[in-house]
């Protein structure tokens, strides 16, 4: 069962849609989802009942004419995959909303994608730093992250530092910064940010004032590095 991006007297850009396709397409299957109750305009969630899982569907569009389902348990995306058959999109949001493991998933629905890190979190879970950590590292594998490679090579350089892989990262609009909390507040950061797209160049600064601009993704970390209070630079 398959449709293109025009599917439907609106195609995909009327709210309900995909929705209301998917709810078909489970019909025509025998199976059931646990659809949210949380409108998301041309998007859909499922949920596992009483769970952190829950799956989210995008509709085809200009960029790209399949639909993309991303799983995610306890707010980290997981695994993901582009297919434009909506029975097999059926197939992967029932078995994960329904409590299927990553690799089941992927065995009821060949199209869904998962690294390494996923399954050797659900074998055993990474606490939130690392899982944080592995979830950024991991995007320049998905779109649309995978148009920011200068971004992406920040997170590597940053985590090649013990200092700095003990923090949570922090992105905001790419910018790269770090909490000493996991709830990742303005209030607990500690150290330089760092931007990724400062003027061609991988920009330093201090509470917006700039301190430097590298070339180099790795010296621009260097710098945070040397920079952190005591106890948590390099000396620690």
């Amino acid at each position: 069962m398959s449709f293109g991006a025009g599917h439907g007297e609106g195609g995909w850009d009327d709210d309900g849609a995909l929705r209301a396709a998917l709810r078909r397409a489970a019909e025509e299957l025998g199976l059931a989802l646990s659809e949210s109750d949380r409108e998301w305009g041309r998007l859909a969630e499922y949920i596992e009942s009483g769970s952190s899982r829950r799956v989210m569907v995008y509709p085809p569009g200009e960029r790209r004419r399949t639909f993309q389902v991303n799983l995610h348990d306890h707010g980290t995306r997981l695994a993901c995959g582009w297919t434009a058959d909506l029975t097999e999109v059926v197939r992967a949001t029932a078995a994960w909303s329904g409590g299927a493991g990553l690799e089941e998933t992927r065995a009821r629905a060949s199209f869904v994608r998962f690294r390494p890190w996923a399954l050797a979190h659900e074998q055993e879970p990474f606490g939130a730093v690392e899982l944080t950590w592995w979830a950024k590292l991991d995007r320049i594998h998905m779109p649309p992250y995978d148009r920011h490679p200068r971004a992406h090579a920040l997170l590597v350089a940053a985590y090649a530092q013990p200092a700095l892989r003990g923090l949570m990262p922090v992105n905001s609009h790419f910018d790269l910064w770090f909490s000493t909390s996991i709830e990742e507040s303005w209030k607990s950061r500690v150290g330089y940010v760092i931007r990724p797209y400062d003027e061609g160049l991988y920009g330093v600064r201090n509470d917006g004032e700039l301190v430097a601009r590298t070339e180099m993704p790795e010296e621009a970390v260097a710098l945070m590095v040397a920079a952190l209070p005591g106890g948590l630079g390099p000396a620690s």
